[in-house]
């Protein structure tokens, strides 16, 4: 019979995971490249719990160097009056594609070995092979104006941000665009800005003064015409 997992139980793998990275990072600031059996001593678990979330000291100190660059929201927004989610989103994003051009090397290494895991064969599922770095700093961004967003539309804001934050969009400017860094910065900023547009208007209320002309224009009742928000042009490639 198969055991339902639990939330708190997929957490606290999540804190695991997130534990022996930190005690990886921590080891590595004094100056020395440790075992895995010392990090795992370090993080309070045994070796084979070690070993169940890595299988080698290099994928963990790989990544271990990643969670080091990366800045977490606070640090991102300490002492920024920005309010406005756009901003604040433009600016986390900014944040993150730095740290990912910047560590362009060892994040390759950290994909490359998650996809070489996962094509081994059957895996413990349980087990989370990537630490969600981008999902808390999307949230940051965005708390500020949480309650501006429907639940239906924050949720798919969020999923929809967590495919341009982060290492694989940078994939996908270099290799398969064959873009050059600033544009791609310019293209993800381009698209964040009109995500988050995209789920404020979603969450607006209906607005009974307004209805479709017979051609389908969506000019009100009163015959003027809508007002449109003015956008930001989409960059050229």
């Amino acid at each position: 019979m198969s055991i339902a997992r639990t939330p708190e139980r997929a957490n606290q793998r999540y804190r695991t995971r997130k534990d022996l990275i930190a005690a990886a990072a921590r080891l590595m600031r004094s100056g020395r490249k440790p075992s895995l059996e010392e990090v795992a001593e370090a993080a309070l678990v045994s070796r084979a719990t070690a070993y169940r979330y890595f299988p080698s000291i290099e994928a963990l100190l790989v990544e271990a160097s990643i969670d080091i660059a990366v800045p977490g929201g606070e640090a991102v927004f300490a002492d920024d009056p920005l309010e406005d989610p756009e901003e604040r989103i433009d600016k986390a994003e900014a944040a993150l594609h730095r740290v990912v051009f910047e560590n362009e090397a060892a994040i390759r290494l950290m994909l490359a070995a998650t996809l070489t895991r996962t094509a081994a064969g059957p895996a413990d599922e349980a087990v989370p092979r990537r630490q969600n770095r981008r999902t808390p700093l999307i949230e940051t961004a965005l708390a500020p104006a949480r309650r501006r967003f429907k639940k239906d539309s924050y949720d798919r804001l969020r999923a929809a941000l967590a495919m341009i934050f982060g290492s694989e969009s940078m994939i996908v400017f270099r290799d398969v665009l064959r873009l050059d860094e600033a544009t791609a910065r310019e293209v993800k900023s381009w698209a964040v800005r009109a995500l988050v547009r995209a789920a404020l208007e979603d969450s607006q209320p209906a607005r009974p003064d307004r209805e479709l002309a017979p051609d389908g224009t969506g000019d009100s009742r009163d015959g003027s015409p809508p007002k449109r928000r003015s956008r930001a042009a989409a960059p050229t490639l």
